[in-house]
């Protein structure tokens, strides 16, 4: 897809977003280590959930479609999605033994630890007969994250949705999102991935996952530019260096808002709602870059993911406020 229609399917504003909805908690009061905690807090979570809740937070209208759990964190975590007017209309609960994405999260960045238990996750349950409920004419952009790819029934969905999104010209943004407790092998997810980069208009990931497509992690940046060569925006992320988007055979470099850290977790899916936040309102790529750079800086400062997802006053402020590492 040209990047000029690309654009414009982003400003019509309808988001179908596919991928895990999970639950978090975190050891309170923030700092405390999971080992001595004797008070949590639960939170929504999961890579999908989050994206939707704060692509929705800067005006997007976002319709998640994922599985959870039938029981009461699968409960909580739709409650939590309508508490932030995310449409969870298209979410199946999965009975039998299946169980939510679970995570223990600490507000800490010295000797982190987060622990996520992914056994029967009812997110890659997800399956074909739910790609076939959607009328993908009636969204103007998908977004996906790679966690749907691990295994199946969830990762033939996935390509189903693929050809789908293709038929009804609208563009797919892929939010890598590698997991490696989830995947067989690097070599099997190096393959998964780049079949699915194919489909994709814009593709965003950190220089590991980059790697992971390579399957040599000092290639990551040698992907992500031949990618580019097919696909219209290719984001690159350096971690504390910043990033480089590749568009129309120039790059852009980016530096990242330093901030002082409660916790590491959060700020790539704060990046992937903040940036396409920022092409929603018409901001120029590199503009939506900083955007996301100022998002991901705010969640990291603040316990949760989806609670911690800033408004587009919080963002702007913020950026008026703190100046971006060149």
């Amino acid at each position: 897809m040209n990047f000029t229609k690309l654009l414009q399917k982003i400003i019509e504003n309808n988001f179908l977003i596919i991928g895990r909805a999970g639950v978090d908690i975190f050891p309170d009061p923030p700092g405390t280590k999971t080992e001595l905690a004797t008070n949590f807090v639960a939170h929504l979570g999961g890579s999908s959930a989050n994206i939707a809740v704060a692509l929705t937070k800067l005006g997007g209208k976002c319709k998640l479609l994922t599985s959870v759990s039938d029981d009461a964190l699968g409960r909580l975590a739709l409650n939590q999605l309508n508490y932030y007017n995310v449409d969870t209309s298209l979410v199946r609960s999965q009975k039998r033994e299946a169980r939510i994405s679970f995570a223990i999260v600490e507000s800490t960045i010295e000797d982190h630890q987060s622990i996520i238990y992914r056994n029967g996750a009812a997110d890659l349950l997800m399956n074909e007969y739910d790609i076939r409920q959607v009328d993908f004419g009636n969204f103007s952009c998908i977004i996906f994250t790679g966690t749907c790819l691990a295994a199946n029934p969830s990762r033939s969905a996935i390509f189903l949705a693929l050809d789908k999104a293709k038929t009804a010209n609208i563009p797919i943004i892929f939010d890598i999102d590698y997991r490696p407790y989830t995947w067989k092998s690097v070599e099997e997810a190096s393959q998964v991935y780049l079949r699915a980069a194919k489909s994709c208009d814009i593709i965003i990931g950190n220089d590991d996952e980059f790697g992971v497509m390579a399957m040599n992690y000092d290639k990551g940046m040698e992907i992500a530019r031949d990618l580019s060569k097919e696909v219209s925006i290719v984001v690159y992320k350096k971690g504390e260096k910043g990033s480089i988007t590749f568009l129309n055979n120039k790059e852009i470099n980016k530096g990242i808002f330093p901030v002082k850290a409660l916790k590491p977790t959060g700020a790539g899916d704060a990046f992937m709602g903040g940036f396409i936040g920022g092409l929603l309102s018409k901001k120029s790529v590199q503009e939506s870059v900083e955007y996301g750079s100022a998002s991901a800086a705010i969640v990291v400062t603040k316990v949760g993911c989806a609670p911690a997802m800033p408004l587009q006053n919080e963002i702007e402020d913020f950026i008026k406020s703190n100046t971006i590492n060149t």
